[in-house]
């Protein structure tokens, strides 16, 4: 959960492009084979072919495994909906609510994780507890719909809790999250977290994905305080390990791994 102007390795370098690029070579080459060889294959089954050859060249180029079913389901669905004669607004429509949600992943090539209670619950643990504790502040880096947030401002009223989150609707969701919650010391803005000062926190948590790690780790480095807390939830910093490890009794065994910096 979660623009990406720092890249990863450079096998992750445009995958958009790249995804399309691999559909635009399947559907020009597969037709093309088709009639060369004669095989008399029905309209789902080539297109069927042409998802399993995109997959599988997608898979070859190095694209996350996330973009797999993608590429696999493109062709059919475009079949199905022609076959359909599916109204053109519902293309619209679909087209916009997933620009909307998933939009920014072709910028930070992270999708829209969403962490559970129990990950919370471990989590809430890991800050000083109320009512001893002295003001502390938190910033989720991508904070998807905004789950967290509250949760957590409302079991520590002497934190402050911060959110960003790039992807229009999902902050727009977080951010009347907070709202409604009517909890004073909860805010979630629209916007990068790499333009986000980690300066003026004094917990960073992040569920994002492996692609920013390594440049999020120097960011880290570079802006937060000494005695400041770096936690990043499932995806690890290449060739640092942490401090402490905190392994959730969830469906997934998430694993927190926290940093002090």
């Amino acid at each position: 959960m979660n623009a990406l102007s720092h890249k990863g390795a450079p096998h992750s370098r445009w995958p958009a492009l790249k995804a399309l690029l691999l559909q635009a070579l399947v559907l020009l080459v597969v037709p093309w084979l088709l009639r060369a060889f004669d095989a008399p294959l029905s309209a789902l089954s080539a297109a069927v072919l042409c998802g399993v050859l995109a997959a599988g060249l997608s898979w070859c180029a190095g694209l996350r495994r996330w973009w797999l079913p993608l590429q696999l389901l493109f062709a059919p669905a475009l079949l199905l909906a022609a076959r359909f004669e599916l109204d053109y607004r519902l293309y619209l429509g679909a087209l916009v609510l997933l620009v909307l949600v998933f939009g920014a992943v072709f910028r930070t090539q992270v999708p829209l994780y969403l962490s559970g209670r129990r990950v919370w619950e471990a989590l809430s643990l890991e800050l000083p507890a109320p009512p001893a504790a002295a003001h502390f502040s938190f910033v989720d880096l991508g904070c998807g719909v905004g789950g967290l947030l509250p949760y957590l401002a409302a079991r520590h009223p002497q934190g402050d809790f911060r959110g960003v989150e790039l992807a229009p609707l999902p902050a727009l969701i977080a951010w009347l999250r907070t709202r409604l919650g009517r909890l004073p010391n909860c805010q979630v803005r629209w916007g990068s977290l790499w333009a986000c000062d980690l300066a003026a926190y004094d917990v960073v948590f992040a569920f994002l994905s492996p692609v920013p790690m390594p440049a999020l780790w120097l960011k880290a480095r570079r802006e937060m305080r000494s005695g400041s807390l770096f936690i990043s939830s499932s995806f690890a910093v290449p060739g640092q390990s942490p401090d402490r490890e905190v392994t959730v009794d969830d469906l997934r065994q998430t694993r927190l791994m926290i940093w002090k910096m």
